[in-house]
């Protein structure tokens, strides 16, 4: 079966206050172009072209106007409302019917991921349709998140949530890979002190099946989190200055639905028309001189 995609997108982003007090903080730009393309982009670069896009009932309009249905980036886009935020596996019992048993890949709206060879990670984990596959990223502290430790294999061993005493630098990023079980494991956990399904619990689920498995953005990797005014600053900032330097966008969705052939030169002239004569779409339309 396909894989399906699906963004989580929803949240108040009160550390980002007053920015998001009447805007989803995925809406907010990241440089030159809206957060939620960036994820976006990463699903896309992994082939998968069926996602859902879940949001708060105030915010789901938005997003339903910025991208549509998905047809013009060769995409075929869902909407779905979470009332409010009860942790990350209940994105997998909302997209339930969505999903009918497929594969998944889910990403938190906030992630930005960037790197040399990252297509070919996200296609090696995709390959494989049975258990769970999570991120990780080497980080200098990694006491603020899960972390997970692995033997020279790259067998899991551990997962942690915030250890005071961490086992490895490796933290687990915004992005997961499940086989069809997800959204039945979800249905079963149990919410934690905090009220919220955790993600520890749906991956302990997996690897006590021993079906979790770990891919590793390496050296050279960047995963940028944008959660308060300081990293998203630092996220527009990196952004600005790979663009600058090497004269490519980052993210750039049509730039991506064009390479693989999912919309023709015809598509792409209609969004450089709807994008006007802004820097974006004057990039647009010098793919067509590809």
């Amino acid at each position: 079966m396909e894989r399906k995609g699906i963004i989580l997108a929803g949240g108040k982003g009160t550390r980002l206050y007053p920015l998001t007090k009447v805007i989803s903080k995925q809406l907010l730009h990241v440089y030159d172009k809206p957060m939620i393309y960036y994820p976006l982009s990463l699903l896309m670069l992994a082939n998968i072209r069926e996602i859902l896009i879940i949001s708060t009932p105030h915010d789901l309009p938005k997003y339903q106007e910025l991208l549509g249905n998905g047809s013009q980036i060769g995409l075929n886009l869902s909407y779905k409302i979470q009332e409010a935020p009860r942790g990350l596996p209940e994105a997998f019992i909302l997209a339930q019917d969505f999903l009918k048993g497929s594969p998944s890949a889910l990403i938190l709206g906030d992630n930005i991921f960037f790197g040399f060879g990252l297509q070919t990670l996200l296609a090696n984990a995709s390959q494989n349709q049975k258990g769970m596959g999570v991120f990780t990223y080497a980080v200098r502290d990694p006491r603020e998140y899960g972390v997970i430790e692995v033997d020279p294999q790259g067998k899991v061993l551990s997962i942690e949530e915030k250890p005071q005493h961490p086992k490895s630098n490796l933290a687990l990023t915004g992005l997961y890979f499940c086989d069809g079980q997800a959204s039945t494991f979800s249905n079963n956990l149990k919410p934690s002190a905090r009220g919220e399904l955790e993600i520890i619990d749906l991956m302990r689920e997996y690897h006590i099946q021993d079906q979790l498995k770990m891919y590793s953005f390496g050296r050279g990797s960047a995963w940028l989190d944008t959660g308060n005014p300081d990293s998203l600053l630092d996220a527009s900032n990196f952004i600005a200055t790979i663009e600058r330097r090497q004269g490519f966008k980052v993210a750039c969705l049509e730039e991506i639905a064009f390479d693989k052939k999912w919309i023709d030169e015809a598509a792409l002239k209609k969004s450089i028309e709807y994008q006007g004569n802004s820097s974006y779409g004057k990039y647009l339309c010098s793919l067509l001189g590809k």
